[in-house]
């Protein structure tokens, strides 16, 4: 089958690689009709992981099984479903608890399995005709027949519930207001989560006009970063107490206010002082252990400079964490059916899987209109 494949920093390419088989009775193989390309993947792509070349991207993945092993009992041949980006067992520890971002049993030694991410277990990414799904009884959630909403079920792989997700972090209660660092995907999720959960006031902090532009778009308050001190440009903006609540949709690789460089902390710094004292702050952006890429030798090793004292002194909560798409994709898929939620709003580009190579270096470089792809592997 063919399927986009890592060959090293700032590349990829379409290459045959071996199908995937039913390796356990509990397997289903699914034909994919569309996978999203990730921001997380970015981070491969760029070398900013230990990533080696090989590996299968794509892990916001949906489609219709052609194949289900013999101990699955929920599910039959042609059944149209989407995946949580986290492979899950569904029986261990965190797994019942909920936490099934945190699976202990799918990658041994490690609490957490993904498809087609480094570290994260043996599960070939998604971004291919075909993809193998583990313990697929609970991976799996069904979705209506045929091809209506596409562009929204798939959302609910990764970014919806991510963005959801944020706002359980940050415990984003009606009549709040919130602050969201980061106009991406995951970012813009974020603040349209909570616009649906009630939030009085929804900031976007960003740089990009299209991002900012989207954020307009869905009732959020854009702040370019660009014009001035984003903590400021909030206060300003809420008689100077800052917002209830403040959500990190950035990450490591985040950028310098007016300078051309990476500091990994700005927007924890950055949201610590802009979330009033008692307030909470969610951070699904993704932090590493080890990013080869980074600025100075401590965020090579994950050891960022953060204002633990003024965190303190604020009494400010924190909640941190990838999602644990579980808790709640059934719930934002049927807002979805219902008409409720329509995240693919942030879908800029509908393309084959041979243009993924390409897909790649504009979404990287935040080429014009890219704001979020979905490959057809089919097309």
């Amino acid at each position: 089958m063919r399927a986009v494949v890592y060959k090293g920093p700032f590349e990829v390419a379409i290459e045959q690689v071996e199908d995937p088989r039913i390796q356990h009775p509990n397997d289903v193989i699914v034909r994919v009709t569309s996978t999203a390309i990730c921001g997380s993947d970015l981070h491969m792509y760029e070398g900013r992981t230990a990533a080696e070349p090989g590996i299968v991207f794509g892990h916001e993945n949906l489609g219709v099984i052609e194949e289900a092993g013999d101990g699955v009992t929920s599910l039959s041949r042609g059944d149209r479903v989407v995946m949580p980006f986290n492979v899950a067992c569904g029986f261990c520890k965190n797994c019942t608890a909920g936490f099934t971002g945190f699976c202990l049993t799918v990658n041994p030694g490690f609490a957490g399995g993904a498809y087609g991410y480094v570290a994260m277990g043996p599960f070939v990414g998604g971004q291919a005709e075909y993809v193998r799904v583990p313990y697929a009884d609970f991976n799996c959630l069904k979705l209506p027949e045929g091809t209506e909403k596409e562009t929204d079920f798939v959302l609910l792989a990764d970014i919806f519930p991510t963005g959801y997700h944020g706002n359980e972090l940050a415990d984003v209660r009606p009549g709040d207001s919130v602050a969201v660092y980061g106009g991406g995907p995951v970012g813009l999720m974020a603040a349209y989560s909570a616009m649906l959960r009630g939030a009085s006031k929804v900031f976007v902090v960003d740089r990009v006009a299209e991002r900012l532009q989207k954020a307009e778009e869905i009732g959020a308050v854009p702040i370019d970063f660009t014009q001035g001190n984003p903590v400021e440009q909030i206060k300003e903006q809420t008689a100077g107490e800052g917002t209830d609540k403040g959500i990190d949709a950035v990450g490591y690789q985040a950028q310098a206010r007016g300078e051309d460089r990476e500091e990994p902390a700005t927007v924890l710094n950055s949201l610590v002082e802009t979330v009033r004292p008692t307030g909470a702050l969610g951070v699904p952006g993704l932090y590493v252990p080890r990013d080869p890429g980074g600025p100075d030798e401590q965020s090579k090793q994950g050891m960022l400079v953060v204002a633990i004292g003024r965190l303190f002194e604020k009494g400010l909560r924190v909640g941190t964490g990838q999602c644990n798409v579980k808790r709640y994709n059934r719930q934002l898929r049927d807002m979805i059916i219902e008409g409720r939620a329509q995240p693919s709003f942030v879908v800029s580009h509908e393309l084959p899987l041979d243009q993924a190579p390409s897909a790649y270096e504009k979404f990287d470089k935040r080429t014009e209109g890219y704001t979020k792809v979905v490959l057809h592997p089919h097309e």
